[in-house]
Protein backbone atom coordinates (compact mmCIF):
# COMPACT_ATOMS: atom_id res chain seq x y z
CA UNK A 1 0.00 0.00 0.00
CA UNK A 2 1.41 3.31 -1.01
CA UNK A 3 1.89 5.85 1.76
CA UNK A 4 0.19 9.20 1.25
CA UNK A 5 2.37 11.78 -0.39
CA UNK A 6 3.66 14.49 1.88
CA UNK A 7 2.59 18.01 1.00
CA UNK A 8 5.34 19.98 -0.67
CA UNK A 9 7.03 22.52 1.56
CA UNK A 10 6.75 26.08 0.31
CA UNK A 11 9.90 27.38 -1.29
CA UNK A 12 11.89 29.73 0.90
CA UNK A 13 12.24 33.23 -0.44
CA UNK A 14 15.61 34.88 -0.74
CA UNK A 15 15.63 37.89 1.56
CA UNK A 16 18.36 40.54 1.50
CA UNK A 17 20.29 41.64 4.56
CA UNK A 18 18.10 44.17 6.33
CA UNK A 19 19.08 47.77 7.09
CA UNK A 20 18.58 48.79 10.73
CA UNK A 21 17.73 52.34 11.84
CA UNK A 22 21.24 53.31 12.90
CA UNK A 23 22.72 51.88 9.73
CA UNK A 24 20.14 53.76 7.65
CA UNK A 25 20.98 57.04 9.40
CA UNK A 26 24.71 56.46 8.93
CA UNK A 27 24.19 55.58 5.28
CA UNK A 28 22.14 58.72 4.59
CA UNK A 29 24.68 60.86 6.45
CA UNK A 30 27.69 59.53 4.58
CA UNK A 31 25.81 59.86 1.28
CA UNK A 32 24.96 63.52 1.90
CA UNK A 33 28.49 64.33 3.00
CA UNK A 34 29.86 62.41 0.04
CA UNK A 35 27.74 64.41 -2.41
CA UNK A 36 28.96 67.62 -0.81
CA UNK A 37 32.56 66.42 -0.90
CA UNK A 38 32.38 65.63 -4.60
CA UNK A 39 30.59 68.82 -5.57
CA UNK A 40 31.85 71.55 -3.24
CA UNK A 41 34.54 72.91 -5.63
CA UNK A 42 31.83 73.82 -8.14
CA UNK A 43 30.25 76.16 -5.57
CA UNK A 44 33.43 77.54 -3.98
CA UNK A 45 34.26 81.20 -4.40
CA UNK A 46 37.57 82.05 -6.05
CA UNK A 47 38.62 84.16 -3.05
CA UNK A 48 37.39 81.77 -0.37
CA UNK A 49 40.56 79.69 -0.28
CA UNK A 50 38.52 76.49 -0.61
CA UNK A 51 39.14 76.29 -4.34
CA UNK A 52 42.88 75.63 -3.94
CA UNK A 53 43.63 72.18 -5.30
CA UNK A 54 46.17 71.40 -2.59
CA UNK A 55 43.48 71.66 0.10
CA UNK A 56 41.15 69.07 -1.42
CA UNK A 57 42.93 65.78 -0.55
CA UNK A 58 43.09 66.57 3.15
CA UNK A 59 39.44 67.59 3.29
CA UNK A 60 38.24 64.54 1.43
CA UNK A 61 40.34 62.10 3.43
CA UNK A 62 38.04 62.83 6.39
CA UNK A 63 35.37 60.74 4.64
CA UNK A 64 37.15 57.47 5.42
CA UNK A 65 36.07 57.27 9.11
CA UNK A 66 32.47 57.89 8.02
CA UNK A 67 32.59 54.92 5.67
CA UNK A 68 33.88 52.77 8.53
CA UNK A 69 30.97 54.06 10.66
CA UNK A 70 28.46 52.66 8.15
CA UNK A 71 29.99 49.19 8.50
CA UNK A 72 30.01 49.39 12.31
CA UNK A 73 26.41 50.66 12.47
CA UNK A 74 25.21 47.87 10.18
CA UNK A 75 26.76 45.25 12.45
CA UNK A 76 25.51 47.00 15.60
CA UNK A 77 21.91 46.96 14.30
CA UNK A 78 22.10 43.17 13.91
CA UNK A 79 21.65 43.60 10.19
CA UNK A 80 24.83 41.59 9.69
CA UNK A 81 25.41 38.50 11.78
CA UNK A 82 28.45 36.23 11.67
CA UNK A 83 27.21 34.53 8.50
CA UNK A 84 26.67 37.85 6.72
CA UNK A 85 30.09 39.12 7.80
CA UNK A 86 31.65 35.91 6.49
CA UNK A 87 29.89 36.32 3.14
CA UNK A 88 30.97 39.96 3.05
CA UNK A 89 34.59 38.90 3.55
CA UNK A 90 34.44 36.25 0.85
CA UNK A 91 32.80 38.50 -1.75
CA UNK A 92 35.11 41.44 -0.93
CA UNK A 93 38.15 39.19 -1.31
CA UNK A 94 36.91 37.89 -4.66
CA UNK A 95 36.17 41.42 -5.86
CA UNK A 96 39.57 42.69 -4.75
CA UNK A 97 41.23 39.81 -6.57
CA UNK A 98 39.26 40.50 -9.75
CA UNK A 99 40.20 44.16 -9.98
CA UNK A 100 43.91 43.72 -10.88
CA UNK A 101 42.98 41.35 -13.73
CA UNK A 102 41.93 44.27 -15.91
CA UNK A 103 44.03 47.07 -14.47
CA UNK A 104 45.47 49.25 -17.19
CA UNK A 105 43.64 47.44 -20.00
CA UNK A 106 41.04 49.75 -21.54
CA UNK A 107 39.00 49.95 -18.34
CA UNK A 108 38.25 46.21 -18.22
CA UNK A 109 37.25 45.75 -14.58
CA UNK A 110 35.34 42.51 -13.92
CA UNK A 111 34.66 43.43 -10.28
CA UNK A 112 31.73 45.63 -11.42
CA UNK A 113 29.88 42.54 -12.63
CA UNK A 114 30.25 40.85 -9.23
CA UNK A 115 29.05 43.91 -7.32
CA UNK A 116 25.95 44.36 -9.49
CA UNK A 117 24.79 40.80 -8.81
CA UNK A 118 25.75 40.86 -5.12
CA UNK A 119 23.87 44.09 -4.52
CA UNK A 120 20.87 42.66 -6.36
CA UNK A 121 20.66 39.54 -4.18
CA UNK A 122 21.85 40.82 -0.80
CA UNK A 123 20.22 44.25 -0.76
CA UNK A 124 21.25 47.92 -0.87
CA UNK A 125 22.76 48.13 2.61
CA UNK A 126 24.94 45.08 2.17
CA UNK A 127 25.78 46.28 -1.34
CA UNK A 128 27.05 49.64 -0.11
CA UNK A 129 29.22 48.04 2.55
CA UNK A 130 30.49 45.42 0.08
CA UNK A 131 31.37 48.02 -2.55
CA UNK A 132 33.26 50.18 -0.06
CA UNK A 133 35.12 47.29 1.58
CA UNK A 134 36.00 45.73 -1.79
CA UNK A 135 37.50 48.97 -3.05
CA UNK A 136 39.44 49.42 0.20
CA UNK A 137 40.80 45.87 0.01
CA UNK A 138 41.73 46.21 -3.66
CA UNK A 139 43.52 49.51 -2.96
CA UNK A 140 45.65 47.76 -0.33
CA UNK A 141 46.25 44.84 -2.68
CA UNK A 142 47.34 46.96 -5.65
CA UNK A 143 49.06 49.77 -3.74
CA UNK A 144 46.43 52.26 -4.87
CA UNK A 145 46.13 54.06 -1.52
CA UNK A 146 45.88 57.82 -1.86
CA UNK A 147 43.56 60.81 -1.40
CA UNK A 148 41.30 59.37 -4.11
CA UNK A 149 40.59 56.15 -2.16
CA UNK A 150 37.69 57.46 0.00
CA UNK A 151 36.03 58.73 -3.19
CA UNK A 152 36.44 55.35 -4.87
CA UNK A 153 34.94 53.65 -1.82
CA UNK A 154 31.95 56.01 -1.87
CA UNK A 155 31.38 55.70 -5.61
CA UNK A 156 31.65 51.91 -5.59
CA UNK A 157 29.36 51.71 -2.56
CA UNK A 158 26.74 53.78 -4.37
CA UNK A 159 27.13 51.60 -7.45
CA UNK A 160 26.38 48.37 -5.54
CA UNK A 161 23.67 50.07 -3.47
CA UNK A 162 21.82 51.07 -6.64
CA UNK A 163 21.70 47.44 -7.78
CA UNK A 164 19.92 46.58 -4.54
CA UNK A 165 17.28 49.27 -5.15
CA UNK A 166 16.17 47.86 -8.51
CA UNK A 167 12.66 46.30 -8.77
CA UNK A 168 12.47 43.15 -6.67
CA UNK A 169 12.95 39.61 -7.99
CA UNK A 170 9.28 38.86 -7.26
CA UNK A 171 8.42 41.19 -10.15
CA UNK A 172 11.30 40.57 -12.58
CA UNK A 173 13.06 37.23 -13.01
CA UNK A 174 14.77 35.22 -15.73
CA UNK A 175 16.00 36.86 -18.89
CA UNK A 176 14.24 40.15 -18.11
CA UNK A 177 16.16 40.38 -14.84
CA UNK A 178 19.50 39.81 -16.57
CA UNK A 179 18.69 42.48 -19.16
CA UNK A 180 17.78 44.92 -16.39
CA UNK A 181 21.00 44.21 -14.48
CA UNK A 182 23.06 44.51 -17.66
CA UNK A 183 21.47 47.87 -18.44
CA UNK A 184 22.08 49.06 -14.89
CA UNK A 185 25.69 47.84 -15.02
CA UNK A 186 26.26 49.74 -18.26
CA UNK A 187 24.82 53.01 -16.94
CA UNK A 188 26.46 52.54 -13.54
CA UNK A 189 29.88 51.95 -15.10
CA UNK A 190 29.67 55.28 -16.91
CA UNK A 191 28.31 56.99 -13.78
CA UNK A 192 31.19 55.65 -11.67
CA UNK A 193 33.75 56.93 -14.15
CA UNK A 194 32.05 60.32 -14.39
CA UNK A 195 31.87 60.92 -10.66
CA UNK A 196 35.49 59.88 -10.19
CA UNK A 197 36.42 62.25 -13.02
CA UNK A 198 34.82 65.06 -11.03
CA UNK A 199 37.03 64.30 -8.06
CA UNK A 200 40.21 64.41 -10.12
CA UNK A 201 39.22 67.17 -12.53
CA UNK A 202 39.04 69.91 -9.91
CA UNK A 203 42.63 69.12 -8.89
CA UNK A 204 44.06 69.45 -12.39
CA UNK A 205 45.32 72.82 -13.55
CA UNK A 206 46.93 74.11 -16.72
CA UNK A 207 44.83 72.16 -19.22
CA UNK A 208 43.13 73.73 -22.22
CA UNK A 209 40.64 76.51 -21.59
CA UNK A 210 37.82 74.38 -22.93
CA UNK A 211 38.25 71.54 -20.40
CA UNK A 212 39.95 73.07 -17.33
CA UNK A 213 38.19 73.75 -14.04
CA UNK A 214 37.88 77.48 -13.32
CA UNK A 215 37.27 78.12 -9.60
CA UNK A 216 34.60 80.68 -8.88
CA UNK A 217 33.03 80.69 -12.34
CA UNK A 218 29.34 79.80 -12.88
CA UNK A 219 28.41 76.17 -12.29
CA UNK A 220 26.93 75.80 -15.78
CA UNK A 221 30.16 76.96 -17.43
CA UNK A 222 32.27 74.57 -15.35
CA UNK A 223 29.88 71.67 -16.02
CA UNK A 224 30.19 72.27 -19.76
CA UNK A 225 33.98 72.13 -19.45
CA UNK A 226 33.65 68.99 -17.32
CA UNK A 227 31.56 67.27 -19.99
CA UNK A 228 34.20 68.12 -22.59
CA UNK A 229 36.90 66.81 -20.24
CA UNK A 230 35.09 63.45 -19.81
CA UNK A 231 34.63 63.04 -23.56
CA UNK A 232 38.27 63.87 -24.23
CA UNK A 233 39.91 61.79 -21.52
CA UNK A 234 37.87 58.89 -20.15
CA UNK A 235 35.08 57.95 -22.54
CA UNK A 236 37.06 55.04 -24.02
CA UNK A 237 37.97 53.71 -20.58
CA UNK A 238 34.39 53.93 -19.30
CA UNK A 239 33.09 52.26 -22.47
CA UNK A 240 35.37 49.27 -21.95
CA UNK A 241 34.21 48.90 -18.36
CA UNK A 242 30.54 49.13 -19.39
CA UNK A 243 30.85 46.62 -22.24
CA UNK A 244 32.63 44.05 -20.09
CA UNK A 245 30.02 44.41 -17.34
CA UNK A 246 27.20 43.85 -19.82
CA UNK A 247 28.88 40.82 -21.44
CA UNK A 248 29.65 39.13 -18.11
CA UNK A 249 26.17 39.81 -16.76
CA UNK A 250 24.44 38.30 -19.78
CA UNK A 251 26.72 35.27 -20.02
CA UNK A 252 27.51 34.40 -16.39
CA UNK A 253 24.83 36.32 -14.51
CA UNK A 254 22.23 33.55 -14.31
CA UNK A 255 24.72 31.10 -12.79
CA UNK A 256 26.07 33.57 -10.23
CA UNK A 257 22.60 34.80 -9.26
CA UNK A 258 21.53 31.22 -8.61
CA UNK A 259 24.60 30.55 -6.48
CA UNK A 260 24.20 33.75 -4.45
CA UNK A 261 20.52 33.10 -3.85
CA UNK A 262 21.17 29.52 -2.77
CA UNK A 263 23.84 30.69 -0.33
CA UNK A 264 21.53 33.41 1.01
CA UNK A 265 18.67 30.95 1.57
CA UNK A 266 20.92 28.54 3.42
CA UNK A 267 22.39 31.31 5.55
CA UNK A 268 18.86 32.52 6.49
CA UNK A 269 20.09 35.95 7.60
CA UNK A 270 16.65 37.10 8.76
CA UNK A 271 15.54 33.87 10.47
CA UNK A 272 14.78 34.14 14.20
CA UNK A 273 16.68 31.82 16.52
CA UNK A 274 14.71 29.35 18.67
CA UNK A 275 15.65 26.47 20.96
CA UNK A 276 14.42 22.91 21.21
CA UNK A 277 12.84 22.59 24.70
CA UNK A 278 14.72 20.44 27.16
CA UNK A 279 17.31 19.12 24.74
CA UNK A 280 20.19 21.53 25.32
CA UNK A 281 20.77 21.45 21.58
CA UNK A 282 22.31 24.28 19.68
CA UNK A 283 19.88 26.87 18.31
CA UNK A 284 18.49 26.34 14.86
CA UNK A 285 17.07 29.09 12.65
CA UNK A 286 13.33 29.03 12.10
CA UNK A 287 13.30 29.16 8.35
CA UNK A 288 9.57 29.43 7.84
CA UNK A 289 6.88 31.41 9.58
CA UNK A 290 5.30 29.35 12.32
CA UNK A 291 8.18 26.83 12.44
CA UNK A 292 10.47 26.58 15.46
CA UNK A 293 13.68 24.72 16.06
CA UNK A 294 11.89 21.58 17.40
CA UNK A 295 9.91 21.09 14.21
CA UNK A 296 6.56 21.99 15.85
Amino acid sequence: MNSPARPARPARRTRPVRIGPRAAVALVLVTLIGIAAFGWPLLADRQSGLAHSQDAPWLFAALLPLLVAVVVATIADNGMDAKAVAMLGVLAAVGAALRPLGAGTAGLEPMFFLLVLSGRVLGPGFGFVLGSVTMFASALLTGGVGPWMPFQMLAMGWFALGAGLLPGPERIRGRAELLMLAAYGCVGAFAYGTIMNLQGWVLLQGMGQGISFHPGEPVTANLARFAAYCLATSMGWDLGRAVLTVVLTLTLGATLLKALRRATRRAAFDAPVSFAPGTGAEPEPALERGTNGSGG
